[in-house]
């Protein structure tokens, strides 16, 4: 609303001016003669370079129209604005008004493009504006303006490239303070750099008319920083004035890298070869890119130079340059839309906009009222007493750009001071000025970070500190710096570096995206990862049953059986041999588990009457004594090698449960687990210390407790005894060094850490961190893997069971039996093996009647089969 306000208020100043100046003057003049077919206006800035290419462009295009076309005649009549938007609007009225022009010609800024475009859009009088930066609405709020200069926007993202193929990260830009610079081109250069992930770390405006005095002071703040890399976008005036400046308080050395924009490179070619060589010397540029080795330029060259000079001796240079080649061809669009006298307004800007011809700069198209973007850029090298190119910059669409058209890297730059290796782009703290980094006072495990205050003395240590000492020394160069403890969050010391109050922070700061919206991190230190730690508890709570656990079910089953069957076979062997063999039926059931058991504790052997008994029980009686060792030993070590597991398995049981848990205060783990985890904030508490963890699981306040990957390591060897990790881990985190957004420390910091680590060293320090924490890993071993099975004794099962199946056929062959006296004897096996199959039939029968009870509701009919 200011803006629109003010505008308006200097249009009513401009119609009480021009009403002061027709009642003077009588009137309207009309100065057009008989076979004039009308008339072209212009406003120009006389005092610059650039409105003196204009003119004689204009003038000779205008020349050569009338020449070319004898049948018609236009005038043009240019005026002065001295370069002041007011001055702009009333020349604008009096071309409009008073010589009844049908279009107008410039200005050069946009500052005083938009004052004239109001007066030609309300007189309907088309304006071909060749202002450098013309915001994109502008042919809406201006439905008469023509944009006759191409759009420059695309030579940020050319400067951004150059910038981004020199490898520097952060750059200081350097501009005139007019608001066509604030919300055009500086925009557009800001979201250029920033696509390409590079920062700006300082922005400095100059006034138009900055002093010597003023000017010395704002690069004196420059020069005590630490970047090197500065973009200037300025009039030539301004940036002639800066350069001389710079080289006076030696910042046109080596080290110093200078870019300049198109509003000075393209016009280089105008500056004095003293002033190059003494104060411009080595910088580089980007600009507007026309083909100037065409017949039609050569012949435009020649007598621009000749007219140049009679019009303007005292200028030392007299080659034409963009400038003069856009207004030659925004000339001829207008005349040629005039040609045959017929159409002014609305007319006339149709048949502008529809026109189309080959002019200097190249086609001459226009598109909504638009010439198509520059998207070719030359990059150049200021050296000696003029420029050379270094390559070009084009950008086809908006996924593909580069440098040449094969892609090609540019030519060897000459920068400032004369060398040719690219500079660093920024200077190393010096012991005058150190780097100065915070360190945090409240990390929960000191092992970390550790701040010891002595009285007025503070000192440092921890696996932190230690870690980037190392870094510190494989930096190929020196990096003084002094440390200062900082008492807050994590995320406000992150923050102090965002303000410029430290300019790095050591210590166990977490990697995490929230972060990055203040500062970068270097790589990772401390391996990523949330991991949840919890009591633990022994896997073998029932120890009713313990006596169970050393053999697996299918070695019971088979030691079981193989007890029976030698039982068996020595029992049929020494029946006829002892009377306490035989009897009823069940009591020879008993006498034969009996004998198959009780060879696990003695042999007996002075009982046994056959050898081949005595064969299948000495050989048992091995196996048995292994297997019962074996037994014992397995027992033994379950009893007294203690087998642990977590309390809680999975945060699903946590959250289903609504069991509290804890983290570490200040740090980002609070947010991680309500917003991604999913707890409920109710049931989170923070901690301040390790025992305080500690003794909060100990005593049952909280489930369990999330530490990130590294502490949890250190937690655990001090407490690895009563508490284990559980679950999964989350890759989230990882300790970092902090840096400002595009610090130029940021890669060589990085690197050198990736060395410290190659080499062994990170390693060799968190180990040494680690071992300050004395304890006794319990040992755990898989419940399945400890117990005995039979794959252990198949070899012993085989023996034994051979022998006594061998023992059985020799008797069994060897036996002289005859019908009559083995019959009452069969019998009695018969009967003995017919009782066993009953008895097993009944408690079968039994067992299927309790089944069929528990599963059949009452009153349920009875189903038969």
């Amino acid at each position: 609303m200011g803006i629109l306000f003010s505008l308006f208020f200097s249009l009513l100043v401009l119609d009480l001016l021009f009403l002061q100046m027709a009642t003077a003057d009588g009137g309207t003049d009309s100065i057009e003669k008989a076979d004039v077919k009308g008339s072209i206006g212009a406003i120009l800035d006389y005092s610059s370079r650039i409105g003196k290419e204009e003119k004689v462009a204009m003038e000779m295009a205008i020349e050569e129209f009338n020449s070319q076309y004898s049948n018609q005649h236009i005038d043009l009549l240019i005026n002065d604005s001295q370069g002041e938007p007011i001055q702009a609007a009333l020349a604008a009225r009096e071309l409009v008004y008073r010589h009844r022009v049908k279009a107008i010609l410039g200005p050069q800024s946009w500052e005083e493009a938009s004052l004239v475009a109001e007066v030609g859009s309300q007189a309907h009088t088309p304006i071909l504006s060749l202002a450098y930066a013309t915001p994109q609405w502008a042919t809406e709020r201006w439905p008469f303006l023509i944009q006759a200069s191409a759009d420059q926007s695309g030579q940020m993202k050319a400067i951004a490239a150059v910038i981004e193929s020199q490898d520097w990260h952060r750059v200081t830009v350097v501009y005139e303070d007019i608001p066509s610079s604030a919300t055009g081109a500086i925009l557009q250069l800001s979201e250029a750099l920033k696509d390409v992930g590079i920062e700006i770390g300082h922005l400095l405006p100059l006034p138009p008319l900055s002093s010597s005095s003023s000017l010395v002071e704002e690069l004196h703040s420059l020069k005590e920083g630490q970047c090197r890399v500065f973009v200037v976008h300025t009039s030539l005036q301004l940036g002639v004035h800066l350069f001389e400046t710079a080289k006076k308080m030696e910042m046109m050395k080596e080290g110093y890298i200078w870019i300049i924009t198109d509003t000075i490179s393209s016009l280089v070619h105008s500056i004095k070869a003293s002033t190059i060589s003494s104060s411009m010397d080595g910088i580089v540029g980007v600009k507007s890119y026309f083909n100037e080795t065409t017949p039609q330029f050569k012949i435009f060259r020649g007598k621009f130079r000749r007219k140049f000079i009679s019009e303007h001796p005292d200028e030392e240079k007299n080659e034409p340059g963009i400038y003069a080649a856009k207004a030659y061809d925004a000339t001829w669009a207008a005349a040629l839309a005039m040609k045959g006298g017929r159409g002014t307004g609305q007319q006339l800007l149709e048949k502008i906009s529809n026109g189309q011809f080959d002019g200097l700069t190249g086609k001459i198209q226009f598109t909504d009222q638009k010439l198509a973007p520059a998207h070719i850029f030359q990059i150049i090298n200021v050296v000696g007493k003029s420029d050379r190119e270094l390559g070009f910059w084009s950008e086809t669409s908006e996924e593909e750009s580069g440098f040449g058209g094969d892609g090609r890297a540019l030519a060897q730059v000459v920068w400032p001071g004369g060398p040719r290796n690219t500079p660093r782009g920024w200077t190393p703290p010096t012991d005058e000025k150190p780097l100065n980094i915070g360190v945090p006072i409240g990390s929960t495990f000191k092992q970390f970070v550790e701040v010891i205050q002595d009285g007025n003395n503070i000192s440092f240590k921890g696996f932190s500190i230690n870690v980037f000492n190392a870094t510190v020394e494989r930096l190929p160069y020196a990096l003084p710096h002094k440390l200062y403890a900082f008492n807050g969050t994590y995320d406000e010391l992150v923050r102090q570096v965002y303000l410029k109050k430290f300019d790095a922070v050591v210590g166990d700061v977490a990697i995490v995206a929230k972060r990055f919206e203040h500062a970068e991190f270097t790589q990772p230190y401390a391996e990523p990862g949330l991991q949840m730690i919890t009591p633990v508890r022994s896997k073998s709570s029932n120890k009713a049953w313990l006596f169970m656990k050393p053999f697996t079910r299918a070695m019971w089953i088979l030691t079981t059986f193989i007890n029976v069957y030698n039982g068996f076979v020595v029992w049929l062997i020494e029946r006829n041999h002892c009377n306490e063999l035989k009897g009823s039926v069940l009591n020879q059931i008993g006498t034969l588990l009996w004998l198959a058991f009780s060879t696990l504790f003695s042999l007996h052997g002075e009982k046994l009457h056959s050898n081949l008994s005595r064969m299948a029980m000495v050989v048992w009686l091995f196996v048995a004594l292994v297997i019962t060792q074996s037994y014992t030993a397995n027992l033994t070590s379950m009893l007294t090698v203690q087998q642990l597991e977590p309390t809680v398995a999975d945060i699903e049981t946590l959250k289903s449960s609504n069991s509290m848990i804890g983290y570490c205060r200040g740090s980002f783990v609070s947010a991680y687990l309500k917003d991604v985890l999913g707890f409920n904030e109710k049931n989170i508490k923070n901690y301040s210390s390790p025992e305080e963890y500690a003794k909060a699981l100990k005593d049952g306040q909280i489930a369990a407790a999330f530490l990130e990957a590294p502490v949890a390591k250190l937690f655990l060897a001090k407490y690895c005894k009563s508490f284990m990790a559980a679950g999964t881990s989350y890759k989230v985190g990882g300790f970092g060094f902090v840096f400002p957004r595009g610090s130029p420390l940021l890669h060589d910091v990085s690197e050198a850490l990736l060395n410290v680590s190659e080499s062994g060293k990170l390693r060799e320090l968190e180990n040494s961190m680690l071992s300050s924490e004395k304890c006794e890993d319990a040992e755990t071993e898989d419940d399945e893997t400890s117990r005995l099975s039979p794959s252990s004794f198949w070899v012993l099962f085989i023996i034994t069971g051979g022998t006594s199946t061998f023992a059985l056929l020799v008797y069994m062959l060897h036996r002289n039996w005859t019908f009559h006296d083995s019959t009452s004897e069969h019998k009695t096996i018969w009967r003995f093996f017919i009782a066993i199959m009953k008895l097993w039939r009944q408690r079968t029968r039994k067992l299927s009647r309790r089944v069929s009870d528990v599963e059949l509701p009452r009153g349920s009919p009875n189903i038969e089969i």
